[in-house]
């Protein structure tokens, strides 16, 4: 197991709601991720997805937390298994809009040494419904292609792909289209979008100077990898080729699902 070596806390304004929200990560020495929210306990696990409307949200008729992808891609990238989260709202903060303070905040506290693991896939897997495709092939180690198709001249039939580096995966942030933010904070969403935390596309650029080239279409990516956490495997460790077009968290959830059975740890 993999946990923090001391308790730490971060706040900053949720993405959705535009509140301030704070979470305490708290060291475990009980495998999974779990978090702690009105008295209740939720499990990072693909079963408790409850929306991916807008973001990944987990939980159950009582309780939920919104936003979980960044943070539990995050843990994927730092190897953390073990870790109890315990939110002062229903909504994860959003900080940098990526998973890079999160690492950084994980690096401050200190991580506790990890044995590395390795997993394979049995046989290859296979979602196509019209223009989304999702697959996963069985490799001698791990490749991510994700391509997009959004209408923006940046970005329209483009892929990218990463397998070692994931530095610019890191610091991706989240992204959407200018022209729809106002419609979204009239019907109560995205009320933290900032130009720190946010990539607005317009309709020949950005609203804010990218941190890599592609910037959006790498923090697809970022997704894949948290929302992929929640099998109770680590993307990272696993050996697969994964060939992701023009999908999104309802496709990413549903596929983690479909494989989840079908990962399995090599000896």
């Amino acid at each position: 197991m993999t946990t923090l070596k001391q308790e730490t806390t971060a706040k900053s304004v949720a993405l959705m709601t535009g509140q301030e929200c704070e979470v305490k990560l708290v060291p475990s020495e009980q495998q999974g991720i779990r978090f702690h929210i009105n008295g209740q306990i939720v499990e990072a696990k693909v079963e408790n997805v409850v929306s991916t409307e807008h973001c990944t949200v987990i939980g159950n008729q009582s309780a939920q937390v919104m936003l979980i992808e960044h943070f539990m891609a995050a843990c994927a990238l730092c190897k953390i298994d073990s870790l109890d989260v315990y939110l002062s709202h229903f909504e994860m903060p959003i900080l940098d809009g990526a998973s890079k303070q999160w690492i950084e905040i994980f690096q401050e506290a200190g991580i506790t040494e990890t044995k590395s693991k390795s997993y394979t896939i049995n046989e290859p897997q296979y979602y196509i419904n019209g223009k989304t495709h999702l697959i996963v092939l069985p490799s001698n180690k791990l490749n991510i292609t994700y391509s997009v198709n959004f209408n923006h001249p940046q970005l329209n039939h483009r892929w990218v792909s990463v397998n070692d580096d994931f530095q610019d995966i890191i610091e991706a942030r989240t992204f959407g289209y200018l022209k729809d933010l106002e419609m979204l904070q009239q019907a109560g969403y995205a009320r933290g979008v900032s130009i720190e935390n946010t990539v607005g596309m317009t309709e020949d650029g950005f609203t804010t100077t990218l941190k890599s080239d592609m910037e959006p279409a790498k923090h697809k990516i970022l997704d894949l990898l948290g929302d992929f956490y929640l099998t109770g495997v680590n993307p990272l460790e696993l050996k697969a080729e994964i060939i992701a077009k023009e999908a999104g968290h309802a496709v990413h959830v549903n596929f983690a699902k479909q494989i989840q059975s079908k990962l399995v740890e090599e000896i």
